[in-house]
């Protein structure tokens, strides 16, 4: 029974070295990152790779497994913070933050969702709206926003960096305190348009 625990440790280790590896490949190179290139990173063989993944979107799909469980988990925890809005405002940063690391826009794209990870994007998105909620309920936000709308921000940060050549490390959290103040209820005027019904 003992014998086997180090193979099972040796495998836990070599699957995160794996994600690890593998977010950073497609941080650098997008989605066509190869599984050669994720291997050579890890420092294991391709044979390993398929191992633990058979294939690059069973990769793929662990690595946003993980980020947006963290996800859930970070907002799921922000919820029972006495300050809604600064609770609000740390959880934008952790999903920049995260964002820096792993593009996860794909995940308005339903067609590439597989069952667990839409299962995965809805509970993401329940938890957000719970956030939303309750930094609107405190007078944290404007009254007009909605958890669509903080949900449809979330990517903004990164994205208008990514215009930028080169840009430094932490400019995203410029925008991002650009974002926060324009939710904040002082000198809101009313929105042109409704919020979406649905994501």
């Amino acid at each position: 029974m003992t014998s086997h625990r180090p193979l099972r440790a040796d495998a836990a280790r070599n699957r995160e070295l794996l994600l690890a590896a593998a977010a950073e490949e497609f941080a650098e190179r997008g989605l066509d990152a190869s599984v050669a290139d994720i291997a050579r990173r890890a420092g294991v063989g391709k044979g390993t790779v398929f191992r633990h993944f058979p294939t690059k979107d069973d990769l793929l799909a662990a690595i946003v497994h993980d980020r947006i469980t963290r996800l859930i988990e970070a907002a799921e925890r922000l919820l029972e913070a006495a300050d809604a809005g600064a609770a609000l405002l740390e959880f934008l940063d952790l999903a920049a933050r995260q964002q820096q690391e792993f593009d996860q826009s794909f995940l308005q794209r339903s067609e590439r969702l597989t069952p667990e990870m839409t299962r995965l994007r809805e509970r993401l998105f329940q938890v957000i709206n719970a956030l939303a909620d309750r930094a609107r309920d405190h007078k944290a936000i404007r009254p007009d926003v909605t958890g669509e709308d903080v949900i449809l921000l979330m990517c903004v940060p990164n994205h208008v960096v990514g215009y930028v050549p080169n840009p430094p490390p932490d400019l995203w959290r410029r925008y991002l305190a650009i974002i926060f103040d324009g939710l904040r209820p002082e000198g809101a005027h009313p929105l042109p348009h409704p919020p979406p019904k649905t994501l």
